[in-house]
């Protein structure tokens, strides 16, 4: 039996006519129709359907030509016309339906959208012959994909400004950083004319920076009470925003404060409340040159701002609070100024360390001493940090201390090593202490686990000078530290600096001196300012450093000679139980006689000297201060008579003996009665003076 042959395809009608039942509903729903001949090309639509593509009904301009595909193309965006003609393609291929949104832009240039359904039909011999379908406007939901596709970029715009807010905010370190990335924030979709800071302080707002106002224009309200009839001080006590939209508006919400910004050209303004922990802190103020009601995503993007705003700026103010706390203390631990020093320049500087609280245990210290000497102190108590900056200031005032009595610098390394283990603090510090003599430049130093100093000599070399050294402070009480004498010529420079200035992390100690080594020598020294210019330049250097993370101490001290018009004057305390110290008393009296132009009376002031001081420290339990003082009787060319005391605090007096000859002790005062020009024994309230004169008469 032969197969049944298919049933043949309907074919495509002559006219599309939508039966009339389904006008009506059509109509209503304004709704076309089209019928697109696929073998001669030609498009032909009812009214609706050309009003809706936006061309002439050819029923009424019968002189057009007719509607070819390429001429419908053309009548679509150029983004949705390739899409419509694959769509169509794929259709007619297959014999199936095809649908299409698209884009047209009318002849007055107004964009509009269309969608339209379609069926392709066949012919008698299933070829394909007609593409008839419905077209209606879609220009409400163009709009409304336009506003959503605006209000979905402002969103993202918005998300992406928060977060660059949030990390510009959290990298602001202090107040006046806060204001700063707050004034300079691009708010978008609501840009404002004009942005205010302002903090809550001492029961009124104060306005901390502001940007958008011109120096012209009428200054923002400043110090505002926070009791006021004013919008700020309304959104700090209720931690509310306040929005006003227009002048109007202002005027009637708050007419108490209405004059003193009536005269200013905003016509709408934002009020936030800054609260952090529960507590108002400031407020924020954006405004806006035209009347401006800003809807709930506007108020809510605010409303965020100003809680970020609020956390920066109550961190800030901690770290300001903090940092000024810090260096508070940092400079009432350090000394206020140095001061004058006949003889000598110097210069000091004090660099915290670069995190935490920018404080910590070094010091610096220049102590003016009898005689017109001075002492040298720099030191590092270790860490850095409140605890350590105390227990610093303790040692620096006993310290200068015990040098401004007049101990020579062992006993004052000594005393100010048993004063820190006394106090038990858990602490050591490192130190170096150094006597410079005004009058001929000698340097006596003694070194408590510190580095050792760096000299810069008159012909621009520099070199680090050796110091023989002890434990650190507070290690072992009792431990001795030897002195090390070494001189400087005029104009020649000392240098005492703690580790951080030459120690890093990636830098050890033996390299870093010897870069600042080089990065001193050959620099001019001489001059009023050229110490000052150097320890800005070493300052500068360091502070610039991203590996520093210990503070700094620096002193520089320059020996710029005798000062002729001061009276000569050395005064020294030996200690009781250090007979040492009276040999190097006696090469010091012997330099200094010698610098002060009395050199033929060094052997017998040294012998005298040396009896006077051995009889105050065998016969008494107690230190001796021993003074020595030149002076001119009628003017530069008159005698010289050099006077030499010996204070002690004892009652007994000295006894003059007759010993014999065999004797080996109890000539001291015969040898005094024999050489000196005048010699005798004072009393002192307690204890005495033994003294002796010698007269230098010019030859």
């Amino acid at each position: 039996m032969a197969p049944t042959p298919p049933s043949p395809r309907p074919s495509a009608p002559a006219a599309l006519e939508p039966p009339v039942a389904l006008e009506p509903a059509m109509a209503a729903n304004g709704i076309g129709s089209f019928d697109w001949d696929l073998r001669t090309d030609v498009i032909v639509g009812d009214a609706r359907a050309c009003r809706i593509l936006g061309i002439d009904d050819p029923a009424e301009h019968p002189e057009l030509p007719p509607l070819d595909s390429e001429g419908f193309l053309a009548l679509l965006h150029a983004e949705d016309a390739p899409v419509v003609r694959d769509r169509v393609q794929r259709a007619v291929a297959e014999l199936g339906q095809c649908g299409a949104y698209y884009r047209t832009v009318f002849a007055d240039g107004e964009m509009h959208a269309v969608r339209f359904r379609a069926r392709v039909l066949a012919d008698q011999q299933g070829k394909p012959s007609h593409m008839v379908g419905f077209v209606w406007d879609a220009t409400v939901e163009l709009h409304k994909r336009v506003r959503a596709d605006r209000l979905a970029m402002v969103r993202e715009e918005r998300t992406r400004f928060i977060k660059e807010a949030a990390r510009a905010l959290s990298e602001a370190t202090t107040m006046q950083d806060v204001a700063r990335v707050f004034t300079e924030l691009p708010l978008p979709g609501i840009p404002p004319d004009g942005l205010i800071l302002a903090v809550l302080d001492s029961g009124r707002i104060q306005i901390l920076r502001s940007t958008g106002y011109r120096p012209e224009a009428p200054a923002p309200p400043d110090h505002v009470p926070l009791d006021s009839d004013h919008p700020a001080a309304l959104a700090l006590r209720t931690r509310t925003p306040v929005f006003l939209g227009s002048r109007r508006e202002y005027q009637e919400r708050f007419p108490a404060v209405w004059e003193r910004v009536s005269d200013t050209t905003r016509s709408a303004w934002a009020f936030l409340p800054l609260v952090a922990g529960g507590r108002p802190i400031g407020v924020c103020v954006a405004s806006f040159y035209e009347d401006r009601a800003l809807d709930s995503e506007d108020r809510t993007l605010l409303s965020t701002l100003g809680g970020m705003v609020a956390q920066s700026l109550a961190r800030a103010r901690l770290h300001d609070a903090e940092h000024e706390l810090a260096a508070g203390l940092q400079r009432v631990m350090l000394p206020r100024r140095v001061p004058p020093l006949p003889g000598f320049t110097s210069a000091v500087r004090y660099l915290p360390a670069g995190t935490g609280l920018q404080i910590g245990g070094d010091w610096y210290d220049v102590v003016p001493l009898p005689g017109g000497h001075v002492g040298l102190v720099i030191g590092d108590v270790q860490g850095h940090d409140v605890h350590a900056a105390g227990v610093m200031g303790q040692l620096r005032i006993a310290l200068r201390a015990y040098a401004a009595e007049g101990h020579p610098p062992a006993a004052v390394m000594t005393r100010a090593s048993r004063f820190l283990a006394d106090l038990d603090t858990g602490h050591f510090a490192t130190c170096l202490y150094a006597e410079v003599n005004v009058d001929y430049g000698a340097v006596y130093a003694v070194r408590a686990g510190h580095l050792d100093p760096l000299v810069c000599r008159a012909d621009g070399s520099s070199a680090v000078q050796p110091v023989a050294g002890g434990l650190p402070l507070g290690i072992d009480p009792e431990n001795s530290y030897p002195v090390t004498r070494f001189t400087l010529d005029p104009g020649e420079m000392l240098l005492l600096c703690t580790d951080g200035l030459v120690e890093t992390r990636t830098v050890d100690i033996d390299e870093g001196m010897e870069q600042l080594r080089h990065a001193v020598g050959g620099r001019e020294l001489q001059g009023p300012g050229a110490l000052e210019a150097l320890a800005d330049r070493i300052a500068d250097a360091a502070a610039d450093s991203h590996e520093r993370d210990d503070d700094i101490a620096l002193l520089l001290l320059r020996w710029d000679g005798p000062a002729e018009a001061r009276p000569r004057q050395l005064r020294r305390r030996i200690p009781q139980a250090d007979l040492e110290q009276v040999a190097e008393v006696r090469g010091e009296l012997r330099d200094a006689v010698r610098r002060w132009g009395v050199g033929e009376l060094a052997d017998t002031v040294e012998l005298l000297t040396s009896e006077l001081v051995t009889n105050a420290l065998v016969h008494t339990d107690r230190d001796a201060l021993l003074t020595a003082r030149l002076y001119r009787e009628g003017g530069p060319e008159g005698p010289a008579r050099l006077r030499v005391e010996v204070d002690d605090e004892s009652d007994l007096w000295p006894k003059r003996r007759t010993p014999g000859e065999q004797a080996s002790s109890g000539r001291g005062l015969m040898l005094v009665e024999a050489l000196a020009d005048a010699w005798g024994v004072d009393p002192r309230g307690t204890g005495k003076r033994m003294w002796f004169e010698l007269i230098h008469r010019q030859p």
